[in-house]
């Protein structure tokens, strides 16, 4: 089977706003994660989706899933002190639910709701040929490195740069042993799922997904995501 797992167990500081965490912001009269599972929910490889938002938000979440018919969530369940604490949640809930060593999961941020339903097909299909698949986007600008102060000390071949992004995506059973490999050495330097594969010396292929596949994470991403969503809505009014 193949899974979606969407977090968004974080409060946003950093959208400044205070009446509820970003991913609860709405666009077109939907908040942020619903446009996020939709598509997951809409891409008839995906089987089942696992959600993990807020404790306190919970009960608001299983609310939202009843409105907008998200049919596919199976699981709500708490977000941890980190997004990698979230995602290993989620994925403790899908193993219990798994038979088999060739689930998929495709572990996603609840504010990156500008993916479509190729990208998580090509993402699956990718997982199944080479044992992963992270989606990537190019760097469009230079890259240089500093002395960790202000000192510029090189630039670097933008060529071979590419900013990680998600849908990031593994075998369930490979993902949850890197996961319990780090808790046994007391292990929390991961920023992400990649990081935290490449250190357990797994491959990572990537996958090229959408330049507007952003996250939301303060004011002005908002605004450009709304800007985005309304250009996709235009597209399909007017086939532009």
């Amino acid at each position: 089977m193949n899974y979606g797992l969407i977090f968004a167990g974080g409060v946003g500081h950093r959208m400044n706003t205070k009446a509820k965490p970003k991913q609860f912001l709405e666009i077109h009269g939907k908040p942020i994660i619903v446009h996020t599972i939709e598509y997951f929910q809409k891409n008839t490889e995906i089987d089942y989706i696992c959600v993990v938002v807020l404790d306190d938000y919970i009960d608001y979440m299983k609310q939202l899933i009843l409105r907008f018919q998200l049919s596919k969530v199976k699981w709500v369940v708490p977000g941890g002190n980190t997004s990698l604490d979230s995602q290993y949640n989620g994925l403790k809930a899908i193993k219990e639910y798994s038979q088999t060593d060739k689930d998929i999961v495709l572990i996603h941020d609840g504010v990156r709701p500008l993916i479509n339903t190729e990208l998580i097909s090509r993402c699956i299909a990718d997982v199944k040929e080479f044992g992963s698949a992270v989606t990537i986007a190019p760097a469009i600008e230079t890259i240089v490195q500093t002395d960790g102060a202000d000192t510029i000390q090189t630039t670097i071949e933008r060529s071979k740069c590419f900013l990680a992004r998600a849908p990031q995506c593994f075998y369930l059973d490979d993902i949850l042993s890197a996961h319990e490999r780090a808790i046994q050495e007391n292990n929390h330097i991961f920023i992400d799922s990649t990081s935290l594969m490449l250190h357990f010396d797994y491959k990572v292929h990537i996958v090229e997904g959408p330049a507007e596949n952003i996250k939301v994470t303060n004011p002005s991403d908002f605004y450009i995501c709304r800007a985005l969503l309304d250009a996709r809505e235009d597209s399909q009014l007017y086939g532009i």
